[in-house]
């Protein structure tokens, strides 16, 4: 969602208005009246007491899909899926959005013109709180189970071989650990995270492997590019509740880290 934000303000050469969209993006989904501060307090409560007592899990099919029609909507408000073939041009920036096929497993990225707000509700879909979206006659899941983030696809569609591949690294796998995963939740935490990133690693260890070919001279570096791998990554820990705390203060928390994080990476770069 935040690359789409990003990513929309950009085809519309601007990028104030990238911040824009996701300064209003984040206020319009953090639970700002008190009716919403319950609830978020409560599921995010949940998540932790989960952890220490056995909690029933309910299907996200046995309930109303509120919360992904409240997604929906926020979507939509921002973004103007209509306007994206208009505003495309040769020297637009290009968006992949990874997902898989819930029944055969396949991978399925897509990009620029075929980016809808079921793509995106898609790519979403984290199985455990969200129904699968159909998109054509096919069911779509989240796209942690198949390239997060599409790096391989970006080398093969971009119009553009990058230069360089920035990672915004949200849950990474290799931060050291200081404490052993104990309870429940924080082994279930910890697998989902290390699993989470298995593609990605493949990935990255592929782009590895070619940048070391080419400067052993393997492959010829005339049709083969160097590519510089950098990462801005979530250097602190942080408990499961919080991957679904929508409490404004812990949204602005987080975005006031992740500006702190790009600009430790401009600073490097200048």
């Amino acid at each position: 969602m935040c690359a789409l934000l990003t990513w929309y303000g950009l085809l519309t050469n601007d990028k104030d208005k990238a911040i824009r969209l996701l300064d209003s993006f984040w206020q319009d989904i953090s639970a700002s009246t008190f009716g919403d501060m319950l609830l978020n307090n409560w599921v995010v409560w949940t998540n932790r007491l989960s952890d220490f007592v056995p909690m029933p899990e309910i299907s996200p099919y046995y309930y109303p899909p509120w919360a992904q029609e409240y997604l929906r909507n926020m979507l939509e408000k921002h973004v103007d899926f209509g306007k994206i073939k208009e505003l495309m041009n040769p020297s637009s920036p290009d968006l992949f959005v990874g997902t898989v096929d819930v029944l055969s497993g396949e991978f399925k990225t897509f990009m620029n013109n075929d980016i809808s707000t079921d793509v995106i509700l898609a790519s979403s879909a984290v199985p455990e709180i969200f129904p699968a979206v159909k998109i054509g006659d096919t069911l779509y899941w989240d796209g942690v189970f198949s390239h997060n983030p599409p790096l391989l696809c970006i080398l093969e569609g971009a119009k553009i071989k990058p230069d360089e591949i920035w990672v915004i690294h949200i849950n990474p796998d290799t931060i050291q650990r200081y404490r052993e995963p104990v309870s429940i939740g924080e082994i279930r935490n910890r697998r989902n995270t290390l699993s989470g990133n298995l593609s990605m690693h493949q990935e990255i260890d592929s782009i590895r492997r070619t940048n070391n070919w080419i400067r052993l001279g393997y492959l010829p570096g005339d049709k083969f590019k160097l590519i510089k791998l950098r990462f801005i990554q979530m250097l602190y820990e942080l408990d499961k509740g919080t991957k679904q705390d929508r409490s404004p203060s812990f949204i602005d928390e987080m975005m006031d880290y992740g500006e702190e994080e790009a600009r430790k990476l401009l600073m490097e770069l200048a």
